[in-house]
């Protein structure tokens, strides 16, 4: 007689390893991505697969990254868990074992947070009720109220919702594409409208209405494996920062992985990522219009120089900002110069008159010498010391 001896919590979470390193989920998504995981070809899996050292909501934190089963009926094209891809080991977490791991491990000091995503298996609205399963026996059974970010699956219910965003204290509802054209040329079997953006709409209903849906709200997209333009994703972003009061979009530059329809295209630069959420922060917080971001090549954002040089470039050489009659917006549209700087401007400048480099470095502008083709101080161009060499 033979029997199958089914491995442990633990080494079902170390086998997995870093099956959400795709998946952005701090805010910091850029680092994430970098964290050396000095990984060989004859390295054994670590638990430290998994665990991601996140800035968060709550402060840097380190976070469980984890998934209930790497096992998909979905067909992503993009996708390493997706239907039929051979090359991918599947392996599934029940609620009691994940959340009964996440215990000990939080008990231990291993880690302080989770994200939690999934593959999915009999539906989305069976496999959201196992992640909520497991969020509710982390926070109820064990008594944890630390970081918790929630995966929201294609076609969850209105309750589920709800109920995760009582539960996490950030979900994901990701739309993947930035139009449905795109979505249906990276999954074809998810509706861009009836599953996310109408789950993202509903969330939003609850974050209006319910004061016990507390979470922050968070989307992805999947960047250059369909054509997507930078002018497409940041359009959408910033209807979503406005009208769906998102916390935040994530942009994750495509990847191949063998064994999908897209293992031949060409991986995504890590600066047009950069360049994105570079775009994204001005939409967000600094008051700037889709109109504003300095697209060229039809719908694309220069990689050579952030979106704040490339529109100063433009914009500010032949008409330059008086430093000492500027708004708050004004100076913050400025290279180098956000929120603090500007404010740290306005309140020296009701004391003494701004009127060199050195007094702007010594109010914490970074490379305060770069502003010199846009600015005037004092209704004079600042002197700038030419260099030696």
């Amino acid at each position: 007689m033979h029997f199958k001896i089914e491995p442990d919590t633990l080494t079902k979470l170390t086998q997995m390893g870093d099956v959400t390193v795709f998946e952005p989920a701090g805010d910091s998504p850029m680092q994430e991505k970098n964290i050396p995981k000095m990984k060989t070809e004859h390295r054994q899996a670590s638990l430290t697969d998994c665990i991601a050292h996140l800035s968060t909501p709550k402060g840097a934190k380190p976070v469980l990254k984890t998934m209930m089963t790497t096992a998909c009926e979905r067909n992503c094209y993009y996708c390493p868990f997706r239907a039929g891809h051979s090359n991918t080991k599947r392996m599934t977490i029940s609620p009691d074992e994940l959340a009964g791991a996440f215990d000990g491990l939080q008990r231990k000091g291993t880690v302080d947070g989770l994200f939690l995503s999934s593959g999915i298996i009999k539906g989305g609205v069976t496999t959201q009720d196992k992640i909520l399963d497991t969020a509710d026996i982390i926070r109820n059974k064990y008594g944890y109220k630390g970081y918790v970010h929630l995966k929201i699956m294609p076609s969850a219910e209105e309750d589920q919702i709800r109920r995760a965003m009582q539960l996490a204290d950030r979900i994901s509802i990701n739309l993947e594409g930035a139009t449905e054209e795109r979505l249906a040329l990276l999954a074809p079997k998810k509706d861009f409208y009836g599953e996310l953006l109408s789950g993202l709409q509903i969330a939003h209903k609850f974050k209006q209405t319910d004061s016990s849906a507390t979470a922050s709200i968070v989307t992805q997209f999947v960047v250059g494996a369909v054509g997507d333009t930078d002018l497409e994703l940041l359009s959408l972003s910033d209807r979503l920062y406005n009208q769906l009061g998102l916390a935040r979009a994530y942009f994750s530059g495509f990847s191949p992985i063998l064994g999908t329809p897209f293992e031949n295209l060409e991986k995504v630069a890590d600066i047009r990522e950069r360049r994105l959420y570079q775009a994204s922060f001005l939409l967000r917080d600094y008051a700037w219009d889709v109109e504003d971001l300095p697209f060229i090549d039809e719908g694309f954002l220069r990689t050579d120089v952030d979106p704040k040089l490339a529109w100063a470039d433009v914009n500010l050489r032949q008409n330059p900002v008086e430093i000492m009659q500027a708004d708050k917006l004004t100076l913050m549209r400025l290279p180098n110069i956000g929120l603090k700087g500007a404010e740290a401007i306005l309140k020296a400048r009701k004391q003494r008159t701004l009127q060199d480099f050195g007094q702007l470095s010594r109010l914490g502008i970074r490379s305060a010498e770069q502003l010199a083709p846009y600015i005037l101080m004092n209704g004079k161009r600042p002197h700038q010391q030419k260099r030696l060499f």
